[in-house]
């Protein structure tokens, strides 16, 4: 969790604006149940007053209430209303405190001169000559108006808020209000701000999903480059630390992972708190007396996630590894079709595939069962709180304590808040996924690289480069290995002469030439280039110096041309001449598209050979100072092979050519022969020489040569 929320602090703008767009999006939501709250209690039930307090009345209907109101609010009362020309009352413009605080001022005076009139018959006027006579004095009337509230019990607040709008109903009738239009107008304004709140808290909505997606999808794109930057930078050290298959894992599914939490995170969880908090006020407000209701709600909530959460919790961190293991026995049986099909053993590896798809089914089912039990068990805690809220609410209802609109603006609070914690939950069981994925891809971006850059490279200084390469008693271990794979190698190879590394298999060759480029670096020793330690030069100065043919030919998706000028700022001329000395303009020629032919992700549209041609192009066109040759000609036919390595001479006579070798044949002709025997040196020298005193080197040519092509070439028998 924390990791993700790293990815999200890169992006604090974006967050801080979504944080702004929810908090109006939550205020709008909370908005909504109070204008439904409205809309039943004073619309329907109140017809459309809103309060007990008259827009308009009549003279004799303010000296009425003048008579039982103390002098001060008498006064008050008359202040807040303007005499119009036909001598009635109107209404001053007061803000939303002012008249509930004249609500409850005139609540209790309205009641009492309404009983008074209605039960006794005397009439307002009758009430103020009895005053003016000395029949009754004002604080009689006061003492009237305080025993009829004292005799309503607990429900007078309620009783009398309700026969006072009852009054201001029937002051609107004396005035020849039309109180079917006076409701009508006051739903429709009520409705009308309903329906703007909605469109606000939808666009809204829509913005902050907008920026939710741009931010989490920034957050993948992010992530991606970092991994690959990373692991393009990796050594051979490295790379054998993941394999392939959880590279490309933790590049793809772990990232989307994260990218689909952060958009969770940004709309959902985020927003979660917002409206919780904002619901846990609104229903303070209600004042209904049922917040122990939330209480037991929130806690029920909190108690099932955490369960669930204890339960689920390992599985989640398990099935990342399981996917990394269903992605490598998917790649080696994919990539190894035509020898599972040679060797029979489809049903063997049909099993094997079936076994790690079913480990992961079984944890997948097991956490999609227990985490399917949580919407279901949610939706009996919202049920439950809902009857509740009805049973206890009636109950108010009935005893006048509560109006049936702010049981309904109460239910859709708890509602809301409930809907809060369960969008928590609902992420929630993507979290413990996502935190063990971004583990996953912080533990690629953090790995140190092995082979670094110098502060100071040496080749900053130094402008031309002739190329030469000096093994100084060279050796290398693999890491995590008992013993060195190479030992005590020294070998000089110089520009315009080419050096040749033959030897039994795993006797070390390869790994010798993959030391020049920095692959790997030497455990002890030195290789050096015109004198300077290739540790102490850049490493794409040192790259830039060679050019590489691997053993297994790479081509990239793309065409005959791309691939050949791979190395950049080739011309199409260096690109044709290449693919000539290569002996691949032959076959290029065939091809319909010739130089602009398509090549398939991994060349699997041209045969062996053919890749193995480009490949060679591809490194002559680079025109380097060193040629390194891994083995690059065993798939070519033995006429092509001497025709490529003498087009190849000629290009090559002022550079350091150095071939690694299985094939006698193709290194007769080298200046210089190092033969490696499990990884020390066996013998140094031309083909005479070794054939003279090298036993290692004789043993190879016998089991490759005919004696007539020994006695050829001088050799002994």
């Amino acid at each position: 969790m924390g990791k993700i929320m790293k990815y999200l602090g890169e992006h604090k703008a974006a967050v801080m604006a979504i944080f702004l767009l929810l908090i109006v999006q939550a205020y709008c939501d909370l908005s909504l149940p109070q204008y439904m709250s409205d809309i039943v209690d004073i619309g329907i039930q109140q017809s459309g007053i809103e309060y007990a307090v008259p827009e308009e009345m009549r003279a004799q209907t303010m000296d009425g209430l003048c008579l039982f109101l103390s002098e001060e609010d008498a006064a008050r009362l008359q202040d807040s209303y303007e005499m119009t020309e036909d001598g009635n009352y109107r209404l001053k413009g007061l803000h939303k405190e002012e008249l509930q605080d004249l609500e409850a001022m005139l609540g209790l005076p309205m009641v009492a001169m309404s009983s008074i009139t209605q039960e006794t018959g005397i009439e307002v006027s009758d009430l103020q000559a009895m005053l003016e006579s000395g029949q009754m004095t004002k604080e009689q009337v006061l003492q009237a108006e305080e025993a009829a509230k004292a005799n309503m019990g607990d429900m007078s607040e309620s009783i009398i808020s309700q026969k006072a709008r009852l009054m201001v109903k029937q002051e609107y009738k004396s005035l020849g209000y039309d109180m079917g239009a006076y409701q009508s107008r006051y739903m429709l304004r009520t409705g009308s701000k309903m329906l703007a709140v909605s469109v606000v808290m939808m666009l809204a909505a829509i913005v902050v999903g907008l920026f939710a997606s741009r931010t989490s999808a920034k957050i993948g794109m992010t992530l991606r480059g970092r991994v690959f930057h990373k692991v393009v930078r990796f050594s051979g050290s490295e790379m054998e630390q993941f394999s392939t298959a959880s590279l490309i894992t933790r590049s793809t599914n772990d990232i989307q992972q994260v990218q689909m939490v952060s958009v969770l995170l940004l709309r959902m969880i985020l927003y979660a708190p917002i409206i919780g908090i904002g619901g846990v006020w609104k229903v303070s407000s209600t004042k209904t007396g049922m917040g122990w209701i939330i209480g037991i709600a929130v806690g029920t909530i909190i108690l099932l996630v955490g369960v669930l959460m204890a339960i689920t919790m390992p599985k989640f961190k398990k099935m990342q590894t399981l996917v990394d293991r269903l992605n490598l026995v998917s790649r080696e049986i994919l990539t190894g079709v035509p020898v599972i099909r040679a060797f029979s053993r489809e049903k063997f590896e049909e099993e094997r595939f079936a076994g790690a798809n079913q480990d992961l089914m079984r944890t997948q089912l097991f956490t999609s069962r227990v985490m399917s039990m949580m919407m279901p068990a949610m939706m009996l805690i919202m049920n439950c709180i809902t009857v509740m809220i009805v049973w206890f609410g009636a109950q108010g209802v009935d005893m006048g304590n509560l109006q049936v609109g702010d049981m309904m603006a109460f239910i859709t609070y708890t509602m809301q808040i409930v809907m809060a914690f369960l969008m928590i939950t609902m992420v929630s069981v993507m979290l413990p996924r996502a935190g063990v994925a971004a583990d996953r891809i912080e533990e690629v971006i953090r790995t140190k690289e092995t082979i670094l850059d110098p502060e100071n490279p040496a080749d900053e200084s130094k402008a031309n480069w002739h190329g030469e390469v000096a093994f100084e008693d060279v050796s290398f271990r693999y890491p995590g290995a008992d013993e060195d794979a190479i030992s005590h190698i020294s070998f000089r190879a110089k520009p315009g002469q080419t050096t040749a590394i033959i030897g039994s298999t795993g006797c070390g060759k390869s790994t010798a030439l993959n030391l020049i480029p920095r692959f790997y670096d030497v455990t002890a020793g030195r290789i050096t280039m015109d004198g300077v330690d290739i540790r102490q030069m850049s490493q794409k100065k040192l790259r830039d110096l060679i050019g590489y043919v691997p053993q297994k030919g790479v081509l990239f998706s793309g065409t005959i041309a791309s691939n050949i000028g791979f190395a950049g700022n080739v011309s199409e001329t260096q690109i044709r001449e290449a693919a000539r000395i290569a002996q691949a303009q032959e076959f290029i020629q065939e091809k319909e598209g010739q130089f602009d032919s398509p090549i398939a992700q991994g060349g699997t549209n041209v045969s062996g050979g053919q890749k193995q041609r480009l490949s060679i192009a591809r490194a002559i066109a680079k025109n380097p100072r060193i040629y390194l040759f891994d083995d690059s000609f065993s798939a070519l036919d033995y006429k092509t092979d001497v025709t490529l390595r003498k087009a190849l001479a000629e290009k090559t006579k002022e550079a350091v050519v150095i071939i690694v070798a299985q094939r006698i044949s193709t290194i007769l002709h080298a200046d210089q022969i190092i033969v490696l025997e499990e990884g020390e040196v066996a013998g140094i020298g031309t083909h005479q020489e070794l054939m003279e005193c090298c036993e290692t080197y004789q043993e190879i040519a016998r089991s490759q040569l005919s004696e007539q092509e020994l006695a050829n070439q001088g050799g002994v028998s």
